[in-house]
C-alpha cells in the first residue's frame, strides 16, 4: 500500500512527464493510453480537457513561449492525477507501467522509432546543442 506521500511523487512525476509530452507530435499515440487511466471516470471529458491543454501549451509556444504554462498545467494535472488515485487505487500499477514505459510503449509499430543515433560536436568560441528527441533552449528569456 502507497503512502500519500508516494503517491503524490508519483502523480508529480506523471504530470510533468504528460506535460511534456502533450505538444509532441507523438501525442496521439499516447493519448489512448493516458485516457485509458480514466476509462470508468468520465474519459471523454478528460480528453476533451487533454486536448485544451495542448492547444493552449501549442499556441503560447507559437505566441513566444510562456515560461509558466507547463508548470502550471503540470500542477493541474497532477491534482487530477491524485484525485483519480484516491478514488481508483487499481491505477496506480497502471500509472506506474506507463511511466515505466516512458507513456512511448503504447505507440503504433509504425509510430516507433528505433535505432542509434551518435551525435558529436566539436566547438570553439559559441554553444553547441544536441538533442536525440525534442529540444527547447531559452535564452535570456527568448526561445
Amino acid at each position: 500500500m502507497e503512502t500519500s506521500v508516494e503517491l503524490a511523487g508519483l502523480a508529480t512525476a506523471a504530470a510533468a512527464r504528460l506535460i511534456d509530452l502533450l505538444a509532441t507530435d507523438g501525442w496521439d499515440a499516447i493519448k489512448a493510453s493516458v485516457l485509458s487511466l480514466w476509462r470508468t471516470a468520465h474519459p471523454e471529458r478528460v480528453e476533451e480537457e487533454l486536448d485544451d491543454a495542448r492547444a493552449e501549451l501549442i499556441q503560447a509556444e507559437q505566441a513566444g513561449g510562456d515560461a509558466e504554462l507547463p508548470g502550471l498545467l503540470a500542477a493541474e494535472w497532477r491534482a487530477r492525477i491524485i484525485r483519480l488515485l484516491a478514488t481508483r487505487p487499481d491505477t496506480v500499477d497502471e500509472l506506474r507501467a506507463l511511466l515505466a514505459g516512458d507513456l512511448r510503449t503504447v505507440a503504433a509499430p509504425e509510430q516507433r522509432i528505433t535505432g542509434s543515433l551518435t551525435l558529436e560536436a566539436h566547438v570553439s568560441g559559441g554553444d553547441a546543442f544536441q538533442a536525440g528527441r525534442d529540444m527547447h533552449v531559452t535564452r535570456g528569456g527568448q526561445s
